[in-house]
């Protein structure tokens, strides 16, 4: 039937239709593809599970190739849109060739349907046998006795773990976890974690060998090739090597070399290293705030690892090397734990020779290594950890110093790594003397040889642009090199005038003068601290003052002036933080020459803390103050009586140059440096 139009006035849906009515023509072409449709019928019910037995047997014995076409159509899964194709399509041969793509398409999705499943179901299949497999290998092994059925990898491990020397705990701890992965399948992700922990354990250097001659000649020439001065760290790396030499197996001090930056800390460790015939590794602490960073992860955990303390060792090689713990006072601390806590164990010569690794969870014996530690500022490192190492001060350089290791070590260094010979690139005297004073101000020489490599490189491009064959460096060419000078000498800033006094400061770079003003203005008696000053400071300025009120009769000063009159105290260079007890003196000789009009002597720095009894205490860093002070041009330098021991440790050419007044009481202090404007 074929719809002609819809019917109006009718109650319900009414509409015309026209029968339509087939030919039963039939030829060879339509019945071709009549017993090709039928062919491809009877194959995809073969491949649809569930199709009942009477659809197969209509199938078979249908004669019309038209109603063939419609049978199939009818209860094979096409969509609507196909279905309503093949009803409107009225000839016979364009029907049949219609279904004939249709049932195609579909047997080949079939086709491929049931390859993927049979693959999966292969896959499974052999993923089940080989887990039956290894379960009867297992049964085996344990018929056979663990040795027999062992694998090669794991056959492997075993005789590592026998000829690594690992000491009967450590081997015993071993033996049970390789025995344990052999009962792990490989495909499984443990067997892999195990694995890597049995190969960590094997590969840590467990045997000692002998230890190298120590020849003391032969290291004192190491030590004196290396660095220039430092005699009394020199004697006391001697005396180290000595009791190595006379006692191998005794507990090696932990040494704790502290000083300002570029003083050659890190480089002593190295040549302690080569002194001793030892390998030498490194481990910066700077910014570690993680206990696992020492003490590592537990191997349950993903991704765990041993501490930074045995993956040096494991780098090294060896355990009986030199391990540099460098920037120890730069540990940090987190909720994760404090670092410095867990070098506690590592530290202790009575311990470390059981210390325990989180991942390794057996004990490892660290006492053969050298541990040398680095650090700018001790008080920042913790009291238990401080207590466990020796500590040896490195102060800064002198002039005469620095000016002798830029020319036996600084120029060549720089000169090999800018390309330049010695003859195309020389420095005199004068020269290093001005780099120094004008373009570096440190205790070390690192920005020293900064500035040197920077003239290098611009020999080296006049070199190269055929502008000349060879430099000679002197004083005036400095200037053209590297601009004008940075630096000015202080004792411009000294002046001879009521209220301003010279005082010598302690940093983490070495040390350094400092000025202190004072003045005073109508008011109400409050006093007025600035200068960036620390607790500390403050409190010694508070002290100062109260020691100038408690002796305002003595000195001759009008006790109403504390009262009318505001005090301000003022430190330079505003933007450095200040702070420490050992400006009190200064401070007090500052108000004394304030009150009293008279000035002090513009060629003395001063030091030492006050107390109200008006003693002055002892004060530390007296080897950088006073190399600071020589450094600027004073004359005279005024120190606390109980620092005279450590008058020793200041080089002999600066004390040579300078004068020193020992102080007891604040009135010897008043006697040396105050004097009528």
């Amino acid at each position: 039937m074929q719809l002609k139009e819809y019917l109006p006035d009718f109650p319900f849906l009414a509409a015309s239709f026209k029968a339509i009515t087939e030919t039963a023509t039939r030829s060879a072409e339509i019945d071709a593809r009549y017993l090709q449709l039928k062919e491809r019928a009877l194959e995809i019910l073969e491949l649809l599970p569930g199709v009942p037995s009477e659809f197969s047997e209509a199938i078979a014995t249908i004669s019309q190739p038209a109603q063939m076409a419609d049978l199939i159509a009818q209860h094979i899964d096409l969509e609507s849109q196909e279905k309503q194709e093949i009803l409107e399509t009225l000839d016979v041969k364009k029907r049949l060739d219609r279904m004939i793509e249709l049932l195609g398409y579909r047997i080949e999705v079939l086709k491929l349907s049931q390859d993927i499943g049979r693959q999966t179901q292969e896959k499974l299949s052999a993923q089940q046998r080989e887990h039956i497999l290894r379960q009867q290998l297992h049964e085996i092994r344990r018929e056979l006795g663990e040795a027999n059925g062992l694998s090669a990898e794991l056959a492997k491990l075993r005789a590592d773990i026998e000829v690594s020397g690992m000491p009967e705990e450590a081997r015993t701890h071993s033996l049970n976890t390789l025995a344990r992965l052999e009962k792990i399948p490989e495909s499984s992700v443990e067997y892999g974690v195990v694995q890597s922990y049995l190969d960590t354990l094997i590969h840590l250097p467990w045997k000692t060998g002998e230890p190298p001659e120590i020849d003391l000649e032969e290291a004192r020439a190491i030590l004196d090739a290396d660095h220039f001065g430092l005699e009394k760290i020199k004697l006391r790396i001697l005396e180290f090597l000595a009791v190595r030499k006379l006692n191998p197996e005794g507990k090696s001090p932990i040494l704790c070399f502290v000083g300002p930056p570029g003083v050659g800390k890190t480089s002593l460790g190295r040549s302690i290293a080569r002194a001793m015939g030892r390998k030498f590794a490194r481990l910066s602490l700077g910014g570690v705030h993680d206990e696992a960073e020492i003490r590592g992860h537990r191997m349950t955990y993903i991704g765990a690892m041993p501490g930074n303390i045995i993956k040096t060792v494991q780098r090294a090689g060896v355990r009986d090397s030199v391990l540099l713990l460098d920037e120890i006072d730069k540990l940090g601390q987190s909720a994760r734990g404090s670092p410095a806590s867990a070098l506690l164990e590592v530290l202790d010569p009575a311990q470390n020779d059981t210390f325990r690794d989180n991942y390794l969870n057996v004990p490892f014996d660290l006492s053969k290594i050298v541990f040398i530690a680095t650090a700018n500022v001790l008080d920042k490192i913790p009291g238990p950890l401080r207590d466990r190492m020796e500590v040896i001060e490195i102060a800064g350089y002198t002039l005469a110093e620095k000016i002798e290791i830029a020319k036996r070590y600084l120029v060549k260094r720089q000169l090999k790594s800018n390309g330049l010979k010695a003859d195309q690139c020389r420095f005199n005297k004068a020269a290093l003397r001005t780099i120094i004073e004008g373009y570096t101000r440190e205790a070390g020489v690192r920005h020293l040889e900064r500035e040197i490599g920077a003239i290098a490189r611009q020999v080296a491009v006049s070199l190269v642009s055929g502008k000349t064959e060879g430099v000679s460096v002197t004083q005036k060419d400095v200037v053209n090199y590297l601009g004008q000078a940075k630096f000015h000498s202080e004792v411009a800033l000294r002046t001879s005038i009521p209220g301003v006094a010279t005082g010598l400061a302690w940093t983490p770079v070495g040390g350094d003068i400092l000025f202190v003003e004072a003045t005073k203005f109508e008011g109400t008696g409050k006093l007025v601290l600035t200068g960036q000053l620390g607790d500390v400071m403050r409190e010694s300025a508070q002290a100062a003052l109260s020691l100038v009120k408690a002796r305002a009769e003595i000195l001759q000063i009008s006790s109403d002036v504390f009262k009318t009159e505001d005090l301000h105290i003022h430190v330079p260079a505003g933007a450095i933080p200040k702070d420490g007890p050992s400006a009190g003196v200064v401070i007090f000789l500052t108000l004394v020459s304030l009150f009293t009009d008279q000035c002090v002597r513009n060629d003395t720095a001063i030091t030492g803390e006050i107390s109200l009894r008006g003693l002055v205490l002892p004060v530390g860093g007296i080897k950088d103050k006073v190399i600071a002070a020589e450094r600027a041009g004073v004359k005279r330098v005024c120190l606390p009586e109980d620092n005279r021991r450590n008058f020793e440790d200041i080089p002999e050419s600066v004390r040579n140059r300078l004068e020193f007044i020992w102080l007891k009481t604040a009135e010897d202090a008043m006697r040396a440096a105050l004097q009528p404007c």
